[in-house]
């Protein structure tokens, strides 16, 4: 991307705040100081946290999106300081500084924003899943179109991801269980795979786009090495560790040799071979009382595993041969955790309300 265009975006996107996000501040302010939701940064691998939810506003009256609650929290594929926070009933918020400035994609609306993709060769053509809908931008969150709906009312688009070796190619799942691909921007679709069993998660390797994983509610987990065309259930890799179905997250490496990370309700494993076989990662807790809700690594450098609780940060920068902890900056529990491949001693972290 050209100076000229980066700051082009900046300044239209500047005028846009300006007009349009009067109503950004109206978004209600967390009750206390401890529950103060939104996105927090480190710049230290986690040591220290420092809330990131100004909305700059041209009245003097700043809003924040430190009330939100996250469902996903996404990283721009072509820019490392663009964040997108996929929030729970209020829309989407992104930010292209880090999260040291926040603007609300007020187009879209104070939806349930489940899931967000971002294509890896154009960052204005972005994808936002809200319950049965698939929402497409094509001027960085100016306007949004519909580009699917499942008639099923009671079905949900759970999973989203672009393809970053072809660009325009999206996936997502849904909680029936189906896969579906589109090759043209999400103009038209096509069924792909159907597990019959809610999808919780597609997850690609970043090395090959050939490579996915789809982990089901209730069927383990699944693999594909040709794009989606054909997929194996892989769980008899995981047998011996007699973790069932429970899949929490998944993450995959860089590296010239991918390593995969694997967190369920039964602990964290590792593989080195695509999912062919797994080891067993030994955590400070027992596995009974570490719930893992995201999970993230150095892309370049599986050796610095993070992963989030309700309550408590963790960090192994040895391969999970040693792990230390942190406690949240907030009341409100882990949802969400990255590692900027651009600057991996930064790392950020969205968090949503514990339902009681």
């Amino acid at each position: 991307m050209s100076i000229l265009w980066q700051h082009g975006r900046y300044l239209f996107l500047g005028l846009i705040l300006l007009i349009g996000l009067s109503g950004c501040s109206a978004i209600n302010k967390p009750t206390s100081q401890a529950d103060i939701g939104g996105v927090f940064r480190s710049g230290n691998r986690g040591d220290n946290w420092q809330s990131v939810s100004l909305i700059p506003s041209n009245s003097g009256h700043p809003g924040s999106i430190a009330s939100l609650d996250a469902n996903m929290l996404v990283m721009d594929p072509s820019d490392h300081r663009a964040l997108y926070l996929a929030s729970v009933d209020n829309g989407l918020a992104f930010t292209y500084d880090g999260g040291q400035n926040w603007q609300i994609a007020t187009s879209l609306g104070r939806i349930n924003v489940r899931a967000v993709a971002i294509d890896y060769y154009n960052k204005c053509l972005i994808f936002a899943a809200s319950g049965n809908r698939l929402l497409r931008s094509e001027d960085c969150s100016r306007s949004w179109k519909q580009v699917y709906y499942d008639n099923a009312p009671d079905v949900v688009i759970t999973s989203l991801l672009t393809d970053h070796y072809n660009s325009g190619v999206v996936f997502l799942g849904t909680s029936r269980g189906d896969i579906l691909q589109s090759n043209d921007r999400g103009a038209t679709w096509q069924v792909v795979q159907r597990f019959n069993n809610t999808i919780k998660r597609i997850v690609m390797s970043p090395k090959d786009s050939r490579l996915m994983f789809a982990a089901t509610a209730g069927k383990g987990l699944f693999r594909t090495t040709d794009g989606g065309a054909t997929w194996e259930n892989i769980n008899k890799s995981l047998e011996e560790f007699k973790i069932g179905n429970q899949f929490r997250d998944l993450a995959i490496s860089l590296e010239d040799q991918p390593v995969t990370y694997l967190a369920t309700d039964y602990g964290l494993f590792k593989s080195v071979n695509l999912g062919d076989s797994w080891t067993k990662i030994e955590l400070l807790t027992p596995e009974s009382q570490t719930i893992i809700n995201a999970l993230a690594i150095n892309p370049r450098n599986s050796q610095e595993i993070y992963y989030v609780t309700n309550t408590t940060f963790y960090r192994s920068l040895d391969g999970g041969k040693t792990w230390s902890t942190k406690k949240l900056p907030t009341s409100r529990a882990g949802k969400a955790l990255l590692v900027d491949p651009e600057q991996p001693e930064v790392l950020y972290l969205a968090v949503k309300k514990i339902k009681n």
